[in-house]
């Protein structure tokens, strides 16, 4: 929902900023106040085109700001983050600012994002009808999400679109399998040598560290044997040993230290040095009692050094690696083994295919059944709107190929007048019809959440009277599951609002400036009255004024103008 838009030099506005509400609300004015400008702004910040003939006369640059409340639109907000646009959460800005050169430049959300991104983020957020270039009723894609959403086909269609990536990707891997079929076969042979290779060498986790540290013990393990029984001798067996040597020392300090008690702080220190040279000393002779010299032993480790330093260089890894490779070489094998059957690719092709298919005709059954029912209400409704005799159809014509969005190209068609053959809605309609028949497709289809934001131009062009009552209604039931903005010359329509704008101009200095302010119940009353009663206002136009807007309350009498 549109919450804010703030206007800076924007054309004939100096300085504007509208807060706006949902349901339904109107723009009125003087034929020139400027009440098309407020919707060519809120355009640019959706990303139209910018040219230097927006920026005011005099002025460096415009600045339009849109804000949206997006809390209700979870894909938009996954949409903000993919790419990286995401502000404060459950808001949206949109700002657009075009210099005196026609240079412009776009913000989401504060961060630099270009006039497409602009124009796609607007696409989920705002539908202006009444104008061409702004028209989502125009596109095909558009056409076929509406047609869609009026059936509750959406999660079909979801699913419809799934099964087509996954055909198109299984049709993919067969054509590259057999495009690629001596070089996959050629894969499976060197990897099916390279497997049984290693499987014969049987590389298990860690073993390399762990041969590497019993190969450098047995290779050494005479030395090691020989330093252990050198240590343990001169520790404790020798006949002038370091054990027994301490033993003397402390036993003359320990007889000294009944004449000096300072000297028992050595003892300390001596005693447990002496105790750990006899535990080390122990130590040494066990190791040296359990190693041996086992000369098989080491050559069988060397050998085995050996064969994962040559499979190593022959398969260009780390000796300590091979396990991993070993694990990936089977793996791989077995991916090529499935998958390189040329009639298990055809069979999970035609799966895929077939099962694409079975949803895409779902998918057609929906909408044929869809199209009639949405013609026949947006019909019934035509002849309300000014166009006696008119009708609108959907056409369902098969496409050449399949195609993620299904089985059938849709184009919505209308005839606005008897007599007329069906053309496509783009061709035909006149700019208020096309807002016409807008809002008669909108209100068949308020009770499904689309774009939050409507806002009709031009739908009161060629009618008057009746006709008009029934716009406003159908306007306010609109406004009843969306925001809902026309700019009208209606009073009939604008008494059905709930909100009322009045948008003026006034001249300074020579140059006109567009000024905007929301009109209370007074307001309002004088403002239809002068919608209804043209140049001169009288207290009977006022009264009939406050009549269609419900007024239950007599208003105070105004003299007339």
């Amino acid at each position: 929902m549109l919450l804010r838009l703030l206007i800076r030099d924007f054309v004939i506005v100096e300085r504007l900023e509208l807060e706006f509400t949902p349901a339904f609300s109107v723009l009125t004015g003087e034929t020139g106040a400027g009440k098309s400008i407020l919707i060519d702004a809120l355009k640019l910040a959706l990303g139209e085109r910018a040219e230097a003939s927006a920026v005011r006369a005099g002025a460096e640059r415009a600045d339009i700001t849109a804000e949206f409340d997006v809390s209700g639109l979870p894909h938009f907000g996954e949409w903000l983050v993919q790419h990286e646009l995401a502000g404060d959460e459950g808001i949206c800005l949109l700002r657009r600012i075009v210099d005196a050169g026609g240079r412009s430049r776009g913000f989401i959300n504060g961060h630099a994002a270009t006039a497409a991104q602009l124009r796609e983020a607007g696409e989920c957020l705002v539908d202006i009808h009444g104008q061409h270039q702004h028209q989502s009723l125009s596109r095909p894609s558009a056409q076929r999400d509406l047609l869609d959403a009026y059936g509750g086909l959406q999660d079909l269609a979801l699913s419809t679109a799934s099964g087509w990536r996954e055909w198109q990707r299984r049709q993919q891997e067969r054509a590259e399998f057999e495009g690629n079929a001596a070089a996959v076969a050629a894969e499976r042979e060197r990897l099916s040598w390279q497997a049984q290779d290693l499987e014969t060498l049987n590389p298990a986790a860690g073993e390399w560290e762990t041969v590497t540290a019993e190969h450098a013990r047995l290779s050494n393990a005479a030395g090691l044997i020989e330093a252990a029984q050198l240590g343990a001798n001169l520790l404790s067996e020798s006949d002038d040993a370091l054990v027994d040597r301490m033993g003397q020392v402390i036993a003359r300090i320990e007889a000294q230290c009944e004449h000096d008690p300072a000297l028992r702080e050595v003892l300390e220190l001596l005693q447990p040095a002496q105790m750990q040279m006899q535990e080390a000393a122990g130590m040494l002779r066990r190791y040296a009692e359990r190693a041996d010299l086992d000369p098989a032993r080491l050559q069988s480790v060397e050998s085995r050094l050996d064969a994962m330093h040559a499979a190593g260089r022959r398969y260009r890894v780390a000796p300590e690696a091979l396990a991993v490779l070993r694990e990936e070489t089977v793996a791989r094998l077995r991916e090529l083994e499935a998958g390189g059957d040329p009639a298990i690719l055809r069979q999970r092709e035609a799966d895929a295919e077939a099962a694409y298919r079975a949803q895409a005709k779902k998918l057609s059954a929906g909408r044929r059944k869809a199209a009639a029912a949405l013609a026949d209400t947006v019909t019934a409704a035509m002849q309300e709107l000014a166009m006696t005799g008119g009708r609108f159809a959907v056409a369902l014509s098969a496409v050449q190929a399949p195609q993620q969005s299904g089985l059938e190209q849709i184009e919505f068609q209308v005839a606005p007048h008897p007599g007329i053959a069906l053309q496509p809605v783009a061709k035909t309609a006149s700019g208020g019809e096309l807002s016409r028949l807008s809002l008669a497709i909108q209100t068949a289809l308020s009770r499904v959440a689309r774009v939050p934001t409507l806002i009709f131009d031009e739908v009161d062009v060629g009618i008057g009277g009746g006709v008009a009552e029934i716009v406003g209604r159908l306007l306010k039931a609109l406004g009843q599951k969306h925001q809902v903005m026309c700019i009208t010359h209606l009073p009939q329509v604008a008494a059905a609002a709930d909100r009322q704008w009045q948008v003026s101009k006034s001249g300074t200095g020579g140059k006109p400036l567009t000024a905007v302010r929301l009109l209370d119940a007074d307001g309002r009353v004088e403002e239809i009255a002068r919608m209804l009663g043209g140049v001169k206002i009288t207290d009977t136009t006022r009264r009939h004024a406050a009549e269609m807007l419900g007024a239950t309350t007599p208003r105070r009498r105004r003299s007339a103008s």
